[in-house]
C-alpha cells in the first residue's frame, strides 16, 4: 500500500550510507517528506538524489547543539516533526584487556549519548503539535546478546535499548512512542571493525553461517521496512520495544 506516510515530517540521522539511505529512500517512496542529518558534507548529494522532498543538515551527534539545531531548523523545513529516526552510529572491537577508554567513550557519544540529545529536543516540539509521534532508536543485536570482542560496543546499544523503554513510559502520555530497531549481521562496510577482529571477509562469513538461522547476512533493504512500519500509523499500539531483525539468532 503506498502513501503510507503521507503528511509525515521525519528527520533522521545517520543517513548518509547503508541501513539510513535505504530508510530515506522507502520513506520518500511511501509519501514522506526527510530531513536527513549526518557529520558527511556528502549528505548534500544524498539529498539531491532524492529530489525536493529530501533536505540536509549536516550535524555532529557527539554535540548537543549541533543536535539541537539539526532538530530546530529540520522540524522549521518540515513544518514540524512527526518523526526522529536516530540512526548514527559507531563500531569498534577488540579485547577488552586491550580496549582503549578514548575508544570506549566514543562508542558511548555517538550510540548512547547521541540518542538523549536527540530525544531531548525533539520532544518538546512533538508536545507543542499535539499530534503524538514517534522516535526510533538503532540499537543492535549486540545490545541484547554479545560477543567477543563486542563489550563496548554491545554495552553502548544496550544502553540504547535502556533508555528506549524508560522513555517510552515517560512519553506514553504525550502518544509519543519509542522503539529501537536491532538489526543482527548486515552486509555494510558498518561492520568491517567486527570483520577485522574475527580474522577477515571468509572467518565473519563461516560464522555468520554457523550461527544465523537463515545462514545469511541481511541486507539494508531487509531492515528499512521497519523504519516505515514504526513511523507509520500502522505501529500506533507499539512502545517500548526493542525489536529483533537478526535471520533468528537471538531466539537459537
Amino acid at each position: 500500500m503506498a502513501g503510507r506516510l503521507e503528511g509525515k515530517r521525519i528527520i533522521i540521522t545517520g543517513a548518509v550510507g547503508n541501513i539510513g539511505k535505504e530508510a530515506v529512500r522507502q520513506f520518500v517512496a511511501e509519501g514522506a517528506r526527510v530531513v536527513i542529518g549526518d557529520r558527511d558534507a556528502t549528505g548534500a548529494d544524498t539529498a539531491r538524489e532524492f529530489g525536493a522532498a529530501v533536505h540536509f543538515i549536516q550535524v555532529d551527534v557527539t554535540d548537543e547543539a549541533s543536535v539541537r539545531a539539526l532538530v530546530d531548523r529540520g522540524a522549521e523545513w518540515l513544518g514540524g516533526l512527526d518523526v526522529l529516526a536516530q540512526n548514527a552510529g559507531l563500531q569498534h572491537s577488540g579485547a577488552v584487556t586491550d580496549f582503549d577508554a578514548a575508544k570506549w567513550d566514543a562508542l558511548f557519544a555517538v550510540n548512547a549519548r547521541a540518542h538523549f540529545f536527540g530525544a531531548k529536543h525533539a520532544v518538546p516540539l512533538m508536545r507543542k503539535a499535539g499530534r503524538g509521534g514517534s522516535i526510533i532508536n538503532t540499537s543492535s543485536l549486540a545490545g541484547k546478546r554479545g560477543g567477543p570482542g563486542m563489550t563496548a560496543y554491545s554495552a553502548s546499544k544496550g544502553a540504547v535499548i535502556g533508555f528506549t523503554t524508560a522513555l517510552a513510559m515517560e512519553l506514553a502520555g504525550d502518544n509519543i512512542r519509542v522503539n529501537a530497531i536491532c538489526p543482527g549481521w548486515v552486509d555494510t562496510a558498518f561492520n568491517q571493525p567486527a570483520i577485522d577482529f574475527m580474522g577477515g571477509a571468509a572467518a565473519q562469513a563461516q560464522a555468520v553461517k554457523a550461527v544465523v538461522p537463515l545462514g545469511r547476512q541481511a541486507t539494508p533493504a531487509e531492515i528499512a521496512p521497519m523504519f516505515v512500519y514504526l513511523a507509520s500509523d500502522e505501529s500506533a499500539y507499539m512502545t517500548a520495544q526493542a525489536i529483533t531483525i537478526d535471520g533468528g539468532v537471538y531466539n537459537s
